[in-house]
């Protein structure tokens, strides 16, 4: 007799359901997934014990006749798609017909059902594959599916499944996953006879975002809608600012025609996007919709259809990369300060009244900015484009009269102040702003040696006597592999024994850098990356080091002059809110703030 036997019905569900049902989120995702598929308004899921002991699952979608709920459970069955060409145009979120027989082979199941057009309710129980016959039953339209007892026969299984409070924690998940772009909806979360979420149908993606992440509808503007309709994709964002980041990708969701995916195409898009916005540890919050046509893409992939495969994953990167930099780019960005509330007083509230405290903060503002004026100290030329570091010190008469240049503290956009020689506070309209004169003037030469690189290569200086360093074969190795890079980037090395390169040439932007420190630090990071990081991720890494040390540093005493050069030339760039490291340059403080914490409103 052979050895190979065919699998009977029961054990290849069993199997099935290893790969489909995971833990009782999948099977909340499974059974929501088909009230959907089924043209359901309305769908409440109930658990208990974070869906070990019960998932219930009621929608007032199309039903099922007595024929239809015989066959729904059996393996492979599915009225989504009949023949081989549907699979290149799967419009629906299930298509595999496992989902349903793979759940009745692993707990108990009760499904009533009833279509709109009948006055007939049919009901069928299944106990882990054993079958009872469908019968005729009370029941509103639609479809309910009761699922009890998860695994109970196979404790294999069920010792993998965690407290009800994690499993709970699982199926929330899965439930703003689909909620999030089904905003028609009106859909309902129970736990314990508990109701922990009720949505009502929406055509607002921040309304949705807000009902199941209230902690994300904080202050106003910190979620920026966009979008574009371009090569045949139509994508629509919700964007959290870089000051609403989170220390993990917990809020990043894509969704491709209404279904959640993960795509390393689009996370590294994501990533590009805020690239400089945000420090490396952070990650954005974004809520990302796409729709394309169905045959641009296979969603038949993986049992659980969370991945897919682009035809044109490249377009797709494009595209989204697109969309999301040209909207941060054209926002500003500028963090807002978060001060604690200050509890009101009896205050003149008439408008009037208003605007005389609004003018008379302004005015003490600019009579304290008029009496403190940074001391004269050596200067230093801080606009990008002529280069970065220490000039000759000017020559100072006590005689000759101080030019306005050198004294003044009226700036077009108001006045001015260093403090602690490390920040400028400068006065607007709206109040005032504190500027961290390092992270500034780091980001506007990140950008200049961006622009200039985009061009051509860096324009470098010849060093008049040449700096050696010593490095190891792995250094050594680095420096010959990346010979292009290095001369794009405008340094020069020249052997100079078995293990010493000298220092030539350094570009003209860091002529205030030490060129053998300089040139250590970047053979580091060549090693540290290696050959398998992406080339213009190599290149934005360089960059960021390049102009954090050739930047003024915190600590260092600024004239008059070059405070104006530093606020006057930032006007230059698209976007500084940011530095290359993605932390804050500018937090703004308004008028209005300041009288809360006065007590004047």
């Amino acid at each position: 007799m052979g050895q190979i036997v065919q699998l009977d019905r029961n054990m290849v569900n069993l199997i099935a359901a290893g790969e489909v049902i995971e833990r009782p989120a999948s099977v909340v995702k499974e059974l929501v997934e088909n009230s959907i598929d089924a043209g359901a308004t309305k769908i409440v899921v109930t658990a208990e014990d974070g869906g070990r002991k019960l998932i219930s699952v009621v929608d007032d979608g199309s039903g099922m006749d007595a024929d239809d709920l015989a066959t729904a459970f059996e393996s492979h069955a599915t009225s989504k798609i009949k023949q081989v060409e549907d699979l290149q145009q799967i419009s629906t979120l299930g298509f595999r017909g496992e989902a349903l027989a793979s759940i009745a082979s692993v707990a108990r199941v009760r499904a009533v059902t009833r279509r709109r057009s009948s006055d007939q309710a049919h009901c069928l129980e299944i106990d882990c594959g054993a079958r009872s016959p469908v019968r005729p039953c009370s029941g509103d339209f639609g479809t309910t599916i009761e699922v009890r007892d998860l695994f109970y026969k196979t404790p294999a299984r069920r010792k993998f499944l965690r407290t009800g409070n994690t499993e709970l924690g699982h199926i929330s998940e899965q439930f703003a996953r689909i909620a999030l772009p089904q905003g028609h909806l009106d859909l309902i979360l129970v736990h314990k006879g508990k109701e922990l979420y009720r949505l009502p149908r929406t055509e607002s993606l921040k309304e949705r975002i807000g009902q199941l992440f209230p902690m994300l509808a904080g202050a106003p503007g910190d979620l920026i809608e966009t979008q574009s309709d371009e090569k045949g994709i139509r994508i629509r964002a919700v964007l959290g600012r870089p000051s609403l980041s989170r220390t993990s990708n917990q809020f990043q969701y894509a969704f491709l025609n209404g279904r959640f995916i993960r795509d390393k195409f689009i996370s590294h898009a994501i990533k590009e996007a805020y690239r400089g916005l945000l420090e490396g540890n952070r990650f954005p919050v974004v809520f990302l919709f796409l729709e394309m046509p169905f045959a641009d893409y296979d969603v038949n992939v993986h049992p659980t259809k969370i991945e897919v495969r682009f035809y044109n994953s490249n377009l797709v990167h494009s595209q989204v990369l697109g969309v999301l930099r040209e909207q941060l780019l054209g926002t500003d960005l500028r963090t807002p300060v978060r001060l604690p509330a200050a509890a009101p007083l009896g205050v003149d509230e008439s408008p009037s009244g208003r605007q005389a405290r609004r003018q008379e903060i302004a005015d003490a503002m600019a009579e304290f900015f008029r009496k403190h004026r940074p001391a004269q100290q050596q200067h230093f030329d801080l606009r990008p484009d002529s280069g970065a570091g220490p000039r000759a010190p000017r020559p100072e008469s006590p005689a000759a009269a101080p030019s306005r240049s050198e004294t003044g503290t009226q700036l077009p956009d108001g006045r001015y102040l260093q403090i602690h020689d490390s920040y400028i506070v400068e006065q607007t309209a709206d109040g005032f702003v504190v500027i961290d004169q390092h992270a500034l003037h780091e980001r506007m030469l990140y950008e200049t040696l961006q622009r200039r690189l985009r061009r051509e290569s860096l324009e470098s200086q010849r060093l008049l006597l040449p700096e050696s360093l010593e490095v190891t074969d792995a250094q050594a190795g680095a420096i010959e592999s990346h010979a292009e890079l290095l001369t794009q980037l405008g340094i020069e090395l020249t052997a100079f024994g078995p293990r010493t390169y000298a220092v030539q040439t350094l570009p003209t932007l860091l002529g205030g850098v030490p060129p053998a420190e300089f040139v250590q630090d970047l053979v580091d990071l060549l090693v540290e990356r290696g050959t398998a990081v992406a080339q213009q991720d190599l290149l934005n890494d360089i960059l960021s080091m390049a102009a954090c040390k050739a930047a003024i540093k915190a600590g260092q005493k600024l004239t008059d002059s070059e405070i104006q050069d530093l606020l006057a030339e930032r006007r230059q760039f698209e976007s500084t809110s940011r530095c290359p490291h993605g932390r804050p340059t500018t937090i703004h403080f308004s008028l209005r703030e300041l009288e809360k914490q006065f007590k004047r409103t």
